[in-house]
């Protein structure tokens, strides 16, 4: 799945337009709830090291960061491409690589609960 492709699915089912607040991180992407100007998705670019323990992997990759239930956030770090949230709270956002074979569909269906948790 591709940046530019949740980005478009973001702007069109929940009427959030991405920002970009940090001058150094042009690529970091912020989307805040219409209603409630609170953050409920994060799309960056990182290291991969960042997120795992192997602290060779220079790889840059895309990633998308969601809130999600606490119940739930140990489970979805057990599938492939979801790690603790990156500059985020652990238990309740987790970041998700947008290469990899994550099924589509789930991650629409976390963008709406993320979006639905804000409070």
């Amino acid at each position: 799945m591709s940046r530019q492709k949740v980005i478009e699915y973001i702007e069109h089912h929940c009427g959030a337009l991405p920002e970009y607040p940090w001058r150094q991180y042009p690529h970091y992407a912020v989307f805040r709830h219409p209603k409630k100007a609170k953050w409920f998705a994060v799309i960056m670019d990182v290291e991969l090291s960042k997120l795992t323990q192997d602290s060779q992997n220079s790889k840059i990759v895309d990633i998308i960061n969601l809130k999600v239930l606490p119940e739930i956030s140990g489970s979805l770090r057990l599938k492939k491409g979801v790690y603790p949230a990156y500059h985020m709270n652990k238990e309740h956002w987790v970041s998700i690589v947008l290469d990899e074979d994550f099924e589509e569909a789930q991650l629409y269906t976390l963008i709406h609960d993320s979006y639905d948790l804000i409070k």
